[in-house]
């Protein structure tokens, strides 16, 4: 690319409309966590928004376009804050979220995150083979469109361009249309489960009708698919049930209603036993590369001296990174202190200074291990179903260990760094660590992104300290806004509201329990510590399989098949069986076909992959906005929740999308 053509790549227009993005992103993903716990990533819907405002612009470009997208995924990651950052009501230690404490714990966790992905980019984007799903996908929407748009009618390349659009076009308007029904009109339902009795326990089946983790699970290729089963397997038809059978409900209460409340209290914690151990795993495997990578970067901007520079392999030098990175922990540092000093008064400077500082090094160190796990788990089943609570869950217990051990060790700490007070700074730095797991869940999609459409590395690690920065800023309004609006379960802000309409708040909730279960002394340790033992187990199993050529079992795809909820599991493993069957078929028409065809068959089920997560990303923001604004659950409901129908249609519904999925990828 021209020298003219990287000059427009990094604009003022593209900041200023990132930064808009970002404001309709964050409110959603902050409403739709604390409501459901779920969030949604923003790169994709964020892309095709650049596109369609940028497009008016003669001068704009494809890396324009994808330095938007970026700043704006990159802000709207950070609301994952909200995972741990409510419980500081629910403890009654905040009446509110103070705006400067919450943007400077984003905007520096945030920021670390950034950095932290830096050194991982050659590792895990460049030389690894892991699919990315989200980053490829809008990789793919970015160059169909830009193609579209530098068409010519004479090229002779105008016919198969508009046959990549319209593959894009078909799947993204399937997928937005089966969004709007399912979770607009909610006439199809969006997911089924059965449970099957056996004596006094039951086993579960469930599967979501979702068009983008049927698409995800097609990217994510067959052996993670397996994987993710293998973990659904385990929980749902061996731990839950044996669970199950050794609890007694309670008066009146469902066996399935029981089964449900052990999978979130107990089961969920082997889940993130087996995640735990997969991602220092995951952390030593990559050590050795990952060092070597952090080595090659250059010590400062270097000097061209008239050669030319190859701008799509340029990252951060290595003294931006240092400066930046201990200005963000500086920052962090003067938060926590502010943090102590409010709470526990009665410290000495010196105790507290040395508390931030222990608080803050815990930090930035068990930030870089989540920070390559997060990258791992992000390439291998994409942002949306990377289980970034799960990471919260291990940071939790971590920290909680840590300063239950200081206080015993230390007697300056003993009174103050307990109780109340010692689960509120154990959550403060939660929401911190979150921070950085999902800044760096989502910058290596976005830097996947980048190195797809030819972007400059180091443009786009500027923008995503730009995205932290504005999401920051927009966090703690929103959460404001939507406290004194709903409250949250078990903390109202004022007297006499409905706590019917209490948002939730379930990973804080949970994140909460378990604090204070470990100050208390009442956690229970078998899950977790039978996770980990898992967890070996499958890594060794994976060990093997690699070295024989016989497959992989990624055990940290085991691990989310546990903990994630079973909806998501199940059509993850579809989506794989999906493109093993397209794979399949490719290669079996291939003989007669030619190589050419089946290039073409691969570009287009990747497209077709691409435009389910884009319909229905962007359709979902579309309802997230509809809710936020009308203050209702479903504003365009046309039947309620006792529609029997609806899950049949929404499976029949569902079962299309892949039937039309196989058929248009493997045409003639």
């Amino acid at each position: 690319m021209t020298k003219d053509h990287f000059s427009r790549e990094f604009t003022v227009r593209g900041v200023l409309l990132g930064a808009l993005i970002t404001l309709a992103f964050t409110a959603a993903n902050v409403y739709l966590g604390l409501k459901v716990g779920l969030t949604f990533a923003s790169a994709i819907p964020a892309a095709v928004i650049s596109m369609a405002l940028l497009y008016r612009f003669k001068d704009s470009n494809i890396l324009e376009n994808n330095l938007v997208q970026t700043q704006a995924s990159a802000s709207g990651t950070l609301s994952s804050v909200i995972f741990a950052l409510p419980a500081m009501m629910m403890l009654g230690l905040w009446s509110g979220f103070p705006f400067w404490k919450t943007s400077l714990i984003c905007a520096a966790g945030g920021t670390l995150g950034v950095l932290y992905t830096v050194p991982l980019r050659r590792v895990m984007v460049v030389q690894s083979n892991l699919p990315y799903p989200e980053g490829v996908a809008a990789a793919e929407v970015l160059r169909v469109g830009d193609q579209q748009r530098q068409k010519s009618g004479t090229d002779g390349k105008a016919g198969s361009q508009n046959s990549s659009l319209h593959d894009l076009g078909w799947s993204a308007g399937l997928a937005a249309l089966f969004g709007f029904m399912s979770s607009g009109l909610r006439v199809l339902g969006e997911s089924f489960s059965t449970w099957i009795p056996v004596g006094n326990v039951v086993f579960r089946v469930a599967a979501g009708f979702s068009p983008a983790l049927l698409a995800a699970g097609y990217l994510m290729g067959m052996a993670a698919g397996i994987s993710v089963l293998l973990g659904l397997v385990l929980c749902w038809g061996v731990v839950v049930p044996w669970l199950t059978s050794e609890a007694t409900p309670l008066a009146g209460q469902a066996v399935t209603d029981l089964a449900n409340q052990l999978w979130a209290g107990k089961a969920r914690f082997l889940g993130a036993g087996v995640i735990g151990i997969s991602a220092l795993w995951t952390v030593a495997t990559l050590a050795r590369p990952i060092i070597r990578a952090i080595r090659s970067q250059p010590a400062r901007a270097e000097p061209t001296n008239g050669a030319p520079r190859d701008e799509t392999d340029q990252d951060m030098p290595r003294s931006w990174m240092l400066v930046i990175g201990l200005a963000a922990l500086a920052v962090l540092f003067g938060v926590v202190s502010s943090f102590i000093e409010d709470y526990m008064p009665e410290l000495s400077s010196v105790a507290l200074y040395s508390l931030a500082g222990l608080c803050v090094l815990f930090a930035a160190v068990f930030g870089f291990l989540v920070a390559a796990a997060c990258g791992y788990m992000a390439g291998l089943v994409g942002s949306s179903a990377s289980p970034i609570s799960g990471i919260g869950i291990i940071a939790t217990i971590l920290m909680g260990l840590s300063l239950l051990g200081l206080h015993s060790l230390v007697p300056a700490f003993e009174a103050s760094v307990s109780g109340k007070l010692g689960v509120g700074l154990v959550l403060f730095m939660v929401a911190v660590i979150l921070a950085m797991a999902a800044i760096s869940n989502d910058n290596l999609q976005d830097l996947k992104t980048g190195y797809i459409v030819g972007a400059t590395p180091r443009r786009q690690q500027i923008v995503l300290i730009i995205g932290c920065l504005v999401g920051g800023a927009v966090i703690p309004p929103v959460l404001n806004l939507l406290y004194n609006a709903y409250g949250f379960a078990g903390s109202m802000p004022r007297e006499g509201m409905d706590p019917t309409q209490a948002l939730a708040a379930p990973q804080a909730t949970l994140m909460n329990q378990i604090a204070t279960g470990i100050f208390s002394g009442s956690l229970d340790w078998s899950m977790l510590g039978l996770g980990i033992a898992i967890g070996l187990v499958v890594i060794v199993a994976d060990v093997m399989l690699r070295r024989s050529g016989k497959g992989a079992l990624p055990p940290l795809a085991v691990g989310l098949g546990i903990y994630l909820p079973p909806t998501i599991g199940l059509t993850l493993t579809a989506g794989a069986v999906l493109g093993y069957l397209i794979k399949r078929a490719i290669e079996a028409r291939a003989k007669h076909a030619g190589a050419a065809w089946a290039a073409a068959a691969e570009e287009r089920g990747l497209l077709l992959a691409s435009g389910l997560i884009v319909g229905e990303s962007l359709m979902g923001l579309v309802i997230a906005a509809l809710i936020g604004f009308s203050g209702k659950d479903a504003p365009l409901a046309l039947v309620g929740e006792g529609f029997a129908p609806a899950m049949w249609l929404g499976l029949l519904g569902f079962v299309g999308i892949a039937v039309f999925f196989y058929k248009r990828a493997v045409r003639a």
